[in-house]
């Protein structure tokens, strides 16, 4: 399963309800009692890297409600109030004596943290590199020299998918997707990483036992806090730069909700635990909230709260693929003098024009994973509310700004040109 280039790397007023509907709603408060009893009281010291970001801080925040004492390890702060039972460290991810610090103690480590997902941050190679490889050797190690006994890994989808279709894929029959023809370092490295962490599974600790490795691989992921995809999206189409649309409408993907995302990692730790038979161990779990969609028809609430119509107007992906190419290559030539976003990279486009969507019944068979079911409309809705200033009005403004620069050095350059013209007849009279 692993693969040579990883080995490398080491309301109030409620309706009256039908009889079937008040069973249906029984049926379904039992389910979730029973969720609710499968992720309660656990005994645990808990690492969470990437504990500041968004998934990571709300997996922490997560264990330490049903008892479990956490650590939040990044570089940055968590933007978020710190909840009772949780500790951040400011760790960088590449210091191996620092993380090595903070898992002192612990005995399960969530490995979330990860570099280059989107945006201009998929094209910092080095970047990339060390922390999603070096950083995952490093709590590799940390885990073994601690004596820690279980790791859950986040990994993506992207570690199987390369731009070919996939049509509920599985874990026993997806290889790997040929890390050479991968066209973005942040899914080749997360497809190292990965197997590493495969590689690493049953490994000796040095105060004797043994460690148990798993995989989760979701796919994008959205909540009402998120900080990533949400805000870009929406500056994006507030822009106009979204006024187009591409692919086949037939094209679908997965999302998973943040509290999908915590719920499914949590039971893949407590898989790892002799109560439940090692189950989780050396695995890998497609999660995401069992739906799949079009993104330009899931993204609706968020054009319809901005304001902004649809696109309608569709142009050839292999147009958009060879634009994104173009602004791939402009960013690398400009990146010594200014760091320019590219609107979309080439693996962007690849998620959004072709379908990859994936089965998660090895998650809920062998993890006891249920995910809920959540509306996007719901995160939009948040993320309208909450953001501090209309980004139309932000973006207005700095067109005032660039404007008022342009017409303040028009004005001094005429000024100039005047003067001198002044001073050539004045010359010209003597």
């Amino acid at each position: 399963m692993v693969s040579g280039s990883a080995r490398q790397y080491f309301i109030d007023t409620k309706p009256k309800m039908s009889e079937s509907a008040t069973s249906l709603r029984r049926l379904s408060d039992c389910r979730r009692r029973r969720r609710a009893r499968s992720l309660s009281k656990i005994n645990m010291r808990a690492v969470v890297t990437g504990g500041g970001g968004y998934c990571g801080y709300k997996l922490g925040c997560a264990l330490a409600k049903i008892g479990a004492s956490v650590v939040l390890c990044d570089i940055h702060q968590p933007l978020w109030a710190i909840p009772n039972g949780v500790v951040w460290i400011q760790t960088d991810i590449r210091d191996y004596s620092a993380i090595l610090e903070a898992c002192e103690g612990a005995d399960c480590v969530f490995h979330v943290a990860s570099y280059g997902m989107s945006g201009t941050e998929q094209l910092h190679k080095k970047e990339i590199e060390s922390v999603n490889i070096d950083g995952t050797r490093f709590i590799l190690n940390a885990c073994k020299e601690q004596s820690i006994p279980r790791l859950v890994y986040t990994s993506s989808v992207n570690v199987v998918f390369g731009g070919l279709p996939i049509e509920d894929g599985d874990e026993e029959s997806l290889p790997y997707f040929p890390i050479d023809k991968l066209v973005d370092h942040y899914s080749r490295t997360k497809s190292i990483a990965e197997q590493m962490v495969l590689a690493a599974n049953e490994s000796p600790l040095a105060g004797g036992g043994i460690l148990h490795t798993c995989v989760l691989r979701p796919p994008g992921i959205y909540g009402p806090e998120e900080q990533r995809h949400l805000p870009r999206l929406a500056k994006i189409i507030e822009r106009r730069l979204l006024s187009f649309k591409f692919g086949d409408p037939t094209v679908k993907m997965n999302w998973i909700h943040v509290d999908n995302f915590v719920q499914a990692h949590i039971l893949a730790a407590e898989a790892l635990t002799p109560e439940k038979n090692y189950i989780a161990s050396g695995q890998v779990y497609f999660i995401h909230d069992g739906e799949k969609s079009n993104l330009f028809e899931w993204l609706t609430p968020l054009f319809e709260r901005l304001g902004c119509s649809k696109p309608w107007i569709r142009i050839p992906t292999c147009l958009v693929y060879a634009s994104a190419t173009f602004m791939e290559q402009l960013h690398a030539m400009l990146r010594p003098v200014v760091d320019l976003p590219p609107l979309l990279t080439r693996n962007e486009v690849q998620n959004i024009s072709v379908t990859h969507t994936f089965r998660i019944d090895k998650a809920r068979a062998q993890l006891g994973y249920r995910p809920r079911k959540f509306d996007f409309a719901d995160s939009v809705d948040h993320y309208i509310k909450s953001r501090p200033q209309s980004l139309n009005y932000q973006f207005f403004l700095n067109i005032l700004r660039i404007l008022i620069a342009t017409i303040s050095l028009i004005f001094l350059c005429l000024k100039l040109y005047s003067l001198s013209v002044l001073h050539f007849f004045k010359e010209r009279q003597h």
